[in-house]
């Protein structure tokens, strides 16, 4: 198995995998347009096992409570597979497979697949989280982060979508527990989409993307000039400890994301 960066190609539709740096995607372009704002810690990461910010860093289980690294103090953020070396599983001219296995400091031994699937108007991520042993909470998820204007020039982008509410978001930038109807943004803030996430990136007279996902939750992050994030994920923030989602030996967690694109 391989960590060398992996290029998948559909009609003038190129993304190119980089499993050496967290599995992201370090490029997607669309007739020759990069979407995603370059750079080591940019494209789009997967959140694993964990999405956004845990509190404190700790999350229990049961009984336990386990610490995770404050990568974000005083918070634990996005999970650690981002930062990880994946493997290369199989790759052909449109797919490709990799998988991560989950270690120290995660308290459970278990393993996440990514699957990347590439169309000449649109890509499919899937993500899978098994464990070798015992249950254990996770939540998996995808970071993009969308250029703000196309690398060629144009208008900013405009994010468009209709959710049910937001979650109330504390000067910890955690959740309080509260929804509350859509504020403006700009935001770096959860919602909640119950019929799955459904978000539309409008790049004006040049291209669409359509963002989903079946899952209720995404987080949208738009307060940086380069760029905004879409972030479809199985729970909110410090869902570890409000809302878990349970990976046991005979059901992994299994999510998936699809972006959508055409030409305007």
């Amino acid at each position: 198995m391989s960590t060398e960066d992996v290029t998948l190609t559909a009609g003038d539709a190129e993304v190119t995998v980089q499993p050496g740096n967290g599995c992201r995607i370090g490029s997607l372009r669309v007739g020759g347009v990069e979407l995603l704002r370059q750079g080591k810690k940019y494209g789009s990461f997967p959140m694993v096992p964990w999405c956004g910010r845990i509190a404190d860093g700790r999350f229990r289980d049961g009984a336990a409570v386990h610490q995770m690294p404050l990568n974000s103090p005083p918070h634990a953020i996005h999970g650690f597979a981002r930062d990880a070396e994946w493997r290369t599983a199989r790759t052909s001219k449109t797919e490709a497979v990799f998988t991560y296995d989950l270690t120290d400091p995660w308290p459970y031994p278990g393993r996440v697949t990514q699957i990347v699937e590439l169309a000449e108007d649109g890509l499919t991520l899937r993500m899978g989280v098994e464990t070798y042993g015992d249950s254990f909470p996770a939540q998996a998820g995808w970071h993009p982060w969308f250029n703000r204007v196309l690398e060629d020039g144009g208008e900013p982008v405009r994010i468009d979508f209709d959710a049910a509410w937001q979650e109330e978001r504390g000067d910890d930038h955690l959740p309080t527990g509260r929804r509350i109807d859509v504020r403006p943004g700009p935001w770096d803030d959860c919602f909640g989409m119950p019929d799955g996430v459904d978000v539309t990136l409008t790049w004006p007279g040049r291209l669409a993307v359509n963002v989903k996902s079946r899952e209720p939750w995404v987080v949208v992050y738009d307060e940086q000039d380069a760029a905004v994030c879409v972030e479809p994920q199985t729970g909110p923030p410090n869902g570890l400890n409000t809302d878990p989602r349970l990976v046991t030996p005979i059901e992994p967690l299994e999510t998936a994301t699809t972006w959508t694109w055409r030409r305007l």
